[in-house]
């Protein structure tokens, strides 16, 4: 499949009075048409940055630098104009934000929320754009959506909101899908329908979808290929398959020995990712994870490594230059 979605070099800082804050410092990624990403990591480590920055939402301080590349079927959304970019967010690029309390306007019922944002990008009448809001409502699983259509969102449950949040998004047929945390704050069951219709979605309407979660169990269910970022880069990727069977570089390898396992016995003590998250005003020297990490050595904490080839995953770490065993020696020895 060819690539829908191509980001190059993209780096986005913050210019404070207290310095420059990278919060995104060169990542590169892609995914294909129909295809599904899934971008993890801890919080602080750039994943929404990584987001809003792809739809042009970063607001100043924040910037996205020159030389970065954000390449949608061929157009470079970096380089385009303001007018240019808002045709494209909303309509061919939508997206899911993390809180649907915050996002949804509440003096708006959410049937005219939806149905604005069909008038906004498809051009059409009022009567055409609230039979589309109401096609929406039922197509995300809302019952009598008829009757709640009229509601305000403050009358809906948080499940009932996110849903509103997805239907809004899928509301002019977008070829590009990003969900930033959609699950966030939803109880299990509620996580588990969102899940499921977002697969359903795709599968339907051949959607592509970038899901930014810090949740593995999410990433497990949802992606065909994961992206893990740390301090404002990809540390490694791959197939979501390979990267949970053979994690190739140690903070993913930490991120699924702190995942409590079905199973488990509860005097077994989670294994915890020692030290902090360094701040984006002053990167360490070298890999990133290097503080953090039980493999470092001297090279680690002088040179940044760039991304390995690894079979079919890529990892950002020294001990994988030889090959794909070099982790599991290390942690051997």
């Amino acid at each position: 499949m060819s690539d829908l979605l191509t980001v190059e070099n993209l780096r986005t800082s913050f210019h404070t009075h207290g310095g420059v804050i990278r919060a995104v410092d060169g990542v590169d990624f892609s995914i294909a048409k129909g295809g599904t990403l899934g971008v993890v990591g801890e919080s602080g480590s750039g994943k929404s940055v990584t987001a809003l920055s792809i739809m042009r939402l970063v607001d100043l301080p924040g910037r996205v630098e020159r030389d970065s590349s954000i390449t949608f079927e061929g157009r470079d959304l970096a380089k385009l104009r303001e007018d240019e970019m808002a045709r494209i967010r909303g309509n061919e690029i939508s997206m899911i934000f993390q809180e649907p309390m915050t996002s949804l306007n509440p003096v708006f019922t959410v049937g005219d929320q939806i149905a604005e944002s069909v008038r906004l990008h498809q051009a059409v009448g009022k009567k055409e754009a609230d039979e589309r809001a109401l096609e929406m409502m039922r197509l995300v699983g809302i019952p009598s959506a008829e009757k709640r259509m009229r509601d305000y969102p403050h009358q809906m449950s948080g499940g009932m909101r996110q849903r509103v949040m997805i239907g809004m998004a899928l509301s002019c047929n977008p070829k590009l899908l990003i969900a930033d945390e959609p699950t966030t704050a939803l109880d299990v069951t509620v996580q588990a329908q969102i899940l499921e219709l977002m697969k359903d979605l795709r599968d339907k309407l051949g959607m592509a979808i970038l899901l930014i979660t810090h949740d593995l169990g999410v990433v497990a269910e949802m992606v065909d290929e994961v992206a893990v970022m740390y301090g404002g880069r990809i540390v490694e990727r791959g197939p979501v398959s390979e990267i949970f069977a053979n994690p190739q570089h140690p903070y993913t390898e930490a991120l699924l020995t702190s995942i409590p396992l079905l199973g488990m016995r509860y005097t077994t003590p989670l294994k915890a990712i020692r030290g902090m998250v360094p701040s984006p005003l002053d990167w360490p020297r070298g890999c990133r994870f290097a503080p953090r990490c039980d493999y470092a050595f001297d090279r680690c904490t002088t040179e940044l490594p760039p991304l390995f080839e690894v079979g079919r995953q890529e990892s950002a770490c020294w001990l994988c230059e030889s090959g794909p065993r070099a982790v599991r020696q290390a942690a051997a020895t």
